[in-house]
């Protein structure tokens, strides 16, 4: 894939964060250091001791892979100072699908991944691309749809509603993006009786976006969808919508963080990564998260240990 086409829906800071990775990696390869340039590239390592300290001090960053949940609900700017002013460690979050943000932790360009899809976090593990998969928190999702409720599917029972949903053909918005999201949509409606695979119900439009974009797409077309509870409290361009069922176990979101192998990608950087997980368990991280609310209503539920 073409950087360019990989980065397009990254924010500037991701991808200079990642850039700056695979350069250092392709710095740190013998084929690039067999290059005739070899001289010159000695010659950067003549640094005083000031600007090598200056250096070091620019490099306590990490580069996270997180789902847009975690950055459009804004539970990152709530915690990332936080964790700054306890650790000096800066972070720089990638915010993709679930899907997206384990493959690139699978390249290399994350030192952690922080999402919610915990099969795939396993098969990850599993894999041998991440150290271990840690219980963070969780949350719910949340079928939204028309306040008018067009295809009577309001209530307790996801099945049901998503159900309705297709035999009334109403519009529907995926975020059809390989997110943790889209794959508890497709759980969601298989659970339903429905293989959009097979036969996509007739209102049935897939974004291939964010959490963000698809509920602006819902927004103005008044359309369902599947999202999680945080973003939608944290989402203003509401329109017409509302949350139409609620409360069906079958809607828990958990969430879980994992520190990218070094043994796969020597350039990782597994100690300021751990420091990272391991503050988002800590009871400070915990409290952290437990603190975050919209309008009074919390966002996300501390679940470490669990």
């Amino acid at each position: 894939m073409r950087w360019s086409e990989e980065f397009r829906s990254w924010g500037l800071t991701a991808v200079c964060a990642v850039a700056k990775r695979r350069l250092a990696a392709a710095l740190a390869s013998s084929a690039l250091l067999a290059l005739p340039a070899l001289p010159a590239l000695f010659a950067l390592t003549a640094l005083t001791p000031l600007t090598a300290h200056a250096a070091k001090a620019q490099d306590r960053f990490i580069v996270v892979a997180s789902t847009t949940s975690t950055e459009q609900s804004g539970l990152f700017a709530h915690l990332l100072p936080r964790f700054k002013q306890a650790t000096g460690i800066d972070v720089r979050v990638v915010a993709l699908g679930t899907g997206q943000a384990l493959d690139t932790g699978r390249r290399g360009d994350a030192d952690v991944v922080f999402v919610h899809d915990p099969a795939a976090e396993e098969k990850f593990v599993a894999e041998g691309f991440g150290l271990q998969r840690r219980a963070v928190m969780y949350n719910d999702f949340v079928l939204i749809g028309p306040k008018a409720d067009p295809a009577a599917a309001r209530g307790r029972d996801i099945s049901a509603g998503m159900a309705k949903v297709a035999r009334a053909g109403a519009p529907f918005v995926s975020r059809g993006d390989k997110s943790g999201t889209h794959a508890a949509e497709l759980r969601l409606w298989k659970d339903a009786g429905i293989d959009v695979d097979a036969a996509r119900p007739a209102g049935y439009r897939a974004c291939g976006c964010g959490m963000g974009p698809a509920l602006n797409m819902a927004a103005s077309t008044g359309a369902y969808l599947l999202a999680d509870r945080g973003t939608w409290l944290n989402f203003r361009n509401r329109a017409d919508l509302a949350i139409v069922v609620e409360g069906d176990k079958r809607l828990f979101n958990p969430y879980g963080v994992i520190v990218v192998n070094p043994a796969r990608h020597p350039h990782v950087k597994k100690d300021l990564a751990q420091n990272f997980a391991d503050w988002l368990i800590s009871p400070a991280g915990q409290a952290a998260i437990a603190d975050y609310r919209i309008g009074g209503e919390q966002l996300f539920f501390p679940s470490a240990g669990s």
